[in-house]
């Protein structure tokens, strides 16, 4: 898929219940795995074994799973639950009804080590001829590729920083930039709803800071 290379080319179908089997996963996400996928099928596997680029450091292997859809759109559960089950970073493309989405998260090496994997925001284009998704194979190394495909589907979701802003940077900064902004609106709402100076006066310090720090991200 893609037009990626051949020699990264797997097509192994995987069975949708190999996800929901672990007795953790709730009612609720065994039902969506359930009712709204059809099936699953990894298509392309990226790493120095298949392709003329350096081993990475943080990212060894790139998946591109193909999830075709029986409905749209996704809860998001089902991927996370995916991303927890293979240690490995994951690119989704989701395919319904003639047109896909890509969809990822930054994933990271969870503290704790043993393949566990710390699964952060995703981020996903919008739905797309397969051709016209905004996806290329770019950089020397596992990592590069792997960071230059979340920028590439996050697009304008995941902010632009300095030239030499590292992928994690840029997720972090933009993480607390939402963060600043909900506070920000749940401030500005207490302030106009208050009637006693004394507190309106606290309120509008804090948003003062919360927006000066707003300012530096």
């Amino acid at each position: 898929m893609l037009g990626l290379p051949r020699a990264t080319e797997f097509n192994k179908r995987i069975p949708k219940q190999k996800f929901y089997e672990n007795l953790s996963v709730t009612p609720v996400v065994k039902r969506v795995f359930v009712e709204q996928i059809k099936t699953i099928y990894w298509r392309n596997k990226i790493a120095a074994t298949t392709l003329n680029l350096a081993a990475g450091e943080t990212v060894t292997e790139v998946e591109i799973f193909e999830v075709k859809l029986n409905s749209s759109p996704l809860d998001e559960s089902v991927l996370r639950q995916m991303d927890k089950e293979i240690p490995y970073h994951i690119i989704f493309l989701l395919e319904y009804e003639g047109k896909y989405q890509a969809w990822t998260a930054y994933k990271e090496a969870a503290a704790s080590g043993s393949n566990a994997f710390k699964v952060g925001t995703y981020y996903h284009t919008d739905w797309l001829p397969e051709t016209e998704l905004p996806l290329k194979l770019d950089g020397l190394s596992i990592d590069a590729v792997y960071e230059n495909f979340v920028r590439q589907i996050a697009g304008d979701a995941l902010e632009p920083g300095t030239t030499d802003e590292s992928l994690a940077e840029s997720v972090a900064r933009t993480e607390r930039r939402k963060a600043l902004e909900k506070q920000i609106a749940k401030l500005q709402a207490n302030v106009r709803k208050e009637k006693q100076l004394n507190k309106q006066v606290q309120i509008n310090a804090e948003l003062k800071k919360l927006k000066k720090e707003l300012e530096e991200i």
